[in-house]
């Protein structure tokens, strides 16, 4: 059985039924799948990480949504019109440069500009300070809601099933082996649990007497009111995103407005998804130097979603060894939604077969955080 419909629980779901294992439960506390993180995020799919094996996973993933149709027989809104990485400071520039080094060699095409081809590639945008960019034109938007519901459609017309509104509330484990889950339905007997509960993995963990180091950070979405007037467009033609590498700030156009955001340094832990208005007024403080036209807009749209972090900003995919029979699908830190179709099939190979196919999980092995600190992601937005 599967803990969480988000796009996690639902990719996994669809690549165990490819792979003819369709005795499937997904439990899913709420009323819709995707209604936790997988909806709340910002949908951008990309291959410049600084960790290859991120790479390798963008660009399986990539590749699975541009064929998404094909895989699943479900179409989605998928636009790759690139991102765009402003780079202000030198060192990032270098370590930039060596990430496109290593991106380029995976057969990723992305460029190295100028501040001013930076500027020409988005409408209204200002590069004062910017010293250089990076820019793949195969990166873009997916809409998170479609993707989700296009795995779980396929994985249930091939047999598996979904409980909504269905809470775990323990995990019956003897000898060292999972053997089942308490529901809030009553008791499901399962000799295999994945754990895809996002920001609440931790939780799921403490049942079968795991730590597993995920914790849940806020982040915040705006969107503006329409930019268009009567003079015309005066938001970028494309959807293009733009992302401020230094101060994380980042936007796309959505619809007539623009969608944005940034990281907050003083964010604690904690699953408070409320909207926090003051916030915005220091995302402004820097939205305003990058994107002027910010000034003249209302807000029309806001909400909040949960990161779930891990201590190196990598993802865990595999079992617990501790315990025979619980596999983890936790803890992407922000790029979980653009790494589901890959990361799904990874943990799918790794329950039926024992091992990925055509793919080293170690950089995500649960058992690296007893070991020494791993590199893990740099390019956390």
């Amino acid at each position: 059985m599967i803990i969480g419909g988000g796009c996690m629980g639902a990719s996994v779901a669809f690549h165990l039924a490819k792979r003819g294992v369709t005795e499937v439960v997904i439990v899913e506390r709420e009323s819709m799948l995707g209604a936790g993180s997988t909806g709340r995020n910002a949908g951008g799919v990309r291959h410049q990480f600084s960790s290859e094996a991120n790479v390798r996973l963008s660009i399986e993933s990539i590749a699975m949504m541009e064929r998404f149709y094909e895989e699943t027989g479900f179409e989605i809104d998928f636009h790759q019109d690139g991102y765009l990485f402003l780079l202000s400071d030198e060192k990032n520039i270098s370590q930039f440069q060596r990430n496109v080094e290593m991106q380029r060699r995976l057969g990723v095409e992305v460029d190295i500009l100028t501040p001013e081809e930076a500027r020409r590639l988005a409408t209204g945008l200002e590069v004062t300070g910017v010293r250089g960019a990076t820019f793949c034109a195969r990166d873009g938007i997916a809409d998170p809601n479609g993707v989700t519901q296009g795995f779980a459609k396929a994985a249930q017309a091939r047999g598996i099933e979904i409980y909504r509104e269905t809470e775990v509330t323990g995990i019956k484990i003897e000898s060292g082996r999972v053997l089942g889950v308490e529901t809030t339905r009553g008791a499901i007997s399962a000799e295999i649990v994945v754990n895809a509960a996002g920001p609440y993995a931790r939780r799921i963990g403490e049942m079968a007497g795991l730590d597993i180091p995920v914790i849940p950070i806020r982040r915040h979405i705006f969107i503006t009111e329409s930019l268009i007037d009567g003079a015309g467009v005066s938001v970028p033609a494309n959807r293009i995103m733009v992302i401020d590498f230094e101060t994380t700030f980042y936007f796309h156009r959505e619809g007539a407005g623009i969608l944005f955001g940034m990281s907050d340094a003083e964010e604690r832990p904690g699953f408070d998804m409320t909207v926090q208005w003051e916030f915005l007024e220091k995302v402004n403080q820097v939205a305003l130097r990058r994107l002027p036209r910010l000034a003249e807009a209302g807000i029309a749209h806001a909400w909040a979603g949960l990161y779930e972090v891990t201590p190196d900003a990598n993802p865990i995919i595999g079992p617990a060894r501790e315990v025979a029979g619980f596999f983890m699908i936790n803890g992407f830190s922000g790029h979980g939604f653009q790494h589901s179709p890959a990361s799904g099939r990874l943990l799918a190979d790794v329950i039926v077969d024992g091992a990925a196919r055509d793919f080293d999980l170690s950089p995500f092995g649960f058992e690296r955080f007893a070991g020494a600190k791993s590199e893990g992601e740099m390019n956390v937005v």
